[in-house]
């Protein structure tokens, strides 16, 4: 879908990014990680046919994004930091006039208006003036826009942007239904955050790439020991049981190859016990599969993400350290 190499960007004599390449297939979904000023926005603006830049090449879906930058636009929809919006405008009316501007026939805008309203949850908005929405139905029509024209390739820079943790976590589930019917491209500044709806990672600082994966595959790399919480059922019948049940679970993942270390911790709210696993690489199948052959019901399963946001703190640090001693990273 996307192919670029060696893009980079100067805004007089400071280089915003680059040079970088990288290549991004049809359906996935990238998020492009980095503190603020890393990069991550001059380089979604170049994707986006929003933004020439200074060297490189771009290709996007056979396209020549520098020479015919007009095609590639067709393919994108944007939503930048900042939504582009018409206050005085009512909400439907808004996504009306974006259809119109991307070329779409009236007929079909208007059908097309509703379904994506519909998708967004904006129906109850739809007559309001956007300026008397609030911030996370805002957002929501920026992302409307976005898609109102069905684009194969959607750009979002932080869509979680000034949002609370319950329009946050609206955004994410609004990003999971999107990811299967496009391309996705979102930046953050926010590993948990992006590292839930993204494919892959590309980790940006000082307008370079210093590292590039997936989440467990970053993990990996930079983390000797993995930490793993698992949450499991206890069984009705008072404390003595439940304790029983623990030591039993604790002595079925003690068996598991590579397993180094392990506590339980009590979840009285969700009558379980969440165990607490370390070990030398992802052993987070291994671990379902044998509390599940032994009767337990796991009730949840994930990485240590306060873990992960050190590693992204570390990268970030270490390129730091790389640049002030001469050795920009690579």
């Amino acid at each position: 879908m996307i192919s670029a190499s060696g893009l980079a960007k100067y805004f007089g004599g400071k280089r915003a990014l680059g040079p970088v390449s990288f290549e991004i297939g049809r359906g996935d979904t990238v998020g492009f990680l980095g503190l603020n000023g890393a990069g991550k926005t001059t380089a979604l603006r170049i994707l986006a046919g929003d933004l020439r830049p200074s060297a490189g090449s771009l290709i996007v879906n056979g396209s020549d994004a520098i020479r015919d930058p007009i095609a590639v636009r067709r393919l994108v929809g944007f939503l930048p930091e900042q939504p582009p919006l018409y206050p005085d405008m009512a909400v439907g009316d808004y996504l009306c006039f974006a259809g119109r501007l991307r070329g779409m026939a009236p007929a079909y805008v208007e059908r097309r208006v509703a379904d994506v309203e519909e998708l967004m949850n904006l129906e109850a908005v739809s007559r309001e003036l956007i300026r008397h929405l609030s911030q996370g139905y805002r957002q929501r029509v920026g992302l409307a826009q976005a898609v109102i024209h069905e684009p194969e390739l959607l750009i979002l820079d932080e869509p979680a942007h000034d949002l609370d943790p319950a329009q946050i976590a609206e955004m994410r589930a609004l990003l999971g239904t999107l990811r299967d019917h496009h391309t996705i491209l979102v930046s953050s500044h926010n590993l948990p955050e992006i590292s839930q709806t993204c494919d892959q990672l590309l980790v940006l600082d000082g307008g370079e790439i210093i590292a590039s994966g997936s989440e467990a595959e970053l993990a990996a790399r930079w983390l000797d020991t993995f930490r793993i919480e698992v949450a499991i059922r206890l069984p009705d019948g008072g404390r003595e049981m439940e304790s029983d049940a623990v030591a039993a679970a604790i002595a079925a993942l003690r068996s598991i190859d590579g397993v180094r270390g392990i506590k339980a911790m009590a979840i009285p709210q969700e009558d379980g016990a969440s165990i607490h696993v370390e070990s030398g690489e992802d052993k987070r199948a291994e671990i379902c599969r044998t509390l599940v052959g032994q009767g337990f019901d796991v009730i949840r399963l994930e990485r240590n993400r306060e873990e992960l946001e050190s590693v992204f703190l570390d990268l970030v640090r270490g390129a730091e350290r790389a640049r002030d001693s001469g050795n920009p990273a690579a």
